[in-house]
């Protein structure tokens, strides 16, 4: 009898789909076109970008297949352009959108990179300096304002110099991708720690640390396993907004000769490559790599909005 009873109490229970399906989240996303419209384009770019193996034409990365007697061609809708480069062609011959989309997978992997390594170090930190308190929070938030004082564009200066000087600018060229992870990384890791610890501040003084510590849990655990949970909303919210800081700052970097070398594309460097060829006309190459990134930062960017109205506590979900 009591295992039907609790066969029947299982298999009313809601599963996670239905329990998604009646959040007030999806209801939120079904009626905002504007947040499915940004998370469309979105995943259409980071497919798009990952699968640049198997959707460019070319190979930007292969010497052989780059036509320097092709270069500056116009994209498709201007006369002169040629069927092969349907958004014609860079000042080294190379197809413009196998190198986009090549590009834009470069920046992506430096934004997620940069923002898991964020991520790693502002909450372990913020979650420290909530809990412990006393010297350990101090300590912390005065390492957070030190670097906070410190732009990234400071920390990749400084970074860059000392790497080019001790391991050559062949190293940090080879390993641009990892650099800029680290660089920005670093650079950005405050805007988590402040957002957790201020989280913590408000979650540990409730009854569950309360009992968590009356058990005699570990404050390891109780910080990881209790707290960390409950502070997860700010998290989702910030890493939207720091995905796009990321590849804005990864841009931003490499047009100013700091970041990717032009020999292995992202978007930064793309615009910075033909900068110098708008004005002799050949305007494509800057400008569709910018309008990638535009559209790319401000789909981030909305998604992000829309994630923080739904996760405001203070708004009425009615």
């Amino acid at each position: 009898m009591s295992t039907t009873s609790n066969s029947s109490q299982a298999s009313a229970s809601p599963g996670r789909w239905e329990r998604m399906r009646d959040s007030y989240m999806w209801y939120s996303f079904k009626h905002d076109r504007t947040a499915q419209l940004c998370l469309a384009v979105f995943i259409c770019m980071v497919i798009a970008a990952f699968a640049s193996p198997l959707l460019a034409p070319t190979d930007p990365y292969d010497l052989a297949q780059i036509d320097i007697m092709a270069s500056e061609l116009p994209p498709f809708w201007i006369e002169g352009a040629d069927e092969r480069y349907s958004l014609g062609t860079d000042a080294q011959g190379r197809d413009l959108w196998s190198i986009v989309l090549y590009g834009t997978r470069v920046s992506l992997l430096i934004g997620f990179g940069a923002v898991i390594l964020q991520a790693l170090l502002g909450v372990t930190f913020g979650l420290m300096a909530g809990y412990l308190g006393g010297r350990v929070d101090t300590l912390l938030m005065w390492l957070a304002d030190i670097q906070l004082s410190f732009s990234t564009l400071m920390v990749a200066i400084v970074v860059g110099a000392l790497v080019k000087a001790t391991m050559g600018s062949a190293f940090y060229s080879q390993y641009a991708v990892m650099m800029l992870i680290l660089i920005i990384g670093l650079a950005e890791w405050p805007q988590y720690a402040r957002t957790v610890r201020a989280s913590v501040l408000a979650e540990k003084n409730k009854e569950y640390v309360d009992a968590a510590r009356v058990m005699g849990l570990r404050s390891k655990r109780i910080m990881f396993r209790h707290v960390l949970p409950n502070t997860m909303s700010p998290i989702f919210v910030i890493s939207t907004v720091q995905i796009a800081n990321a590849i804005i700052s990864e841009a931003a970097l490499s047009f100013l000769g700091l970041g990717m070398p032009e020999t292995h594309p992202s978007l930064g460097s793309l615009i910075k490559s033909g900068f110098d060829y708008i004005q002799s006309g050949s305007w494509w190459i800057t400008l569709i790599p910018g309008a990638v990134l535009v559209v790319l930062v401000l789909s981030i960017n909305l998604l992000g909005d829309w994630l923080r109205d739904v996760m405001n506590p203070r708004l009425y979900k009615g």
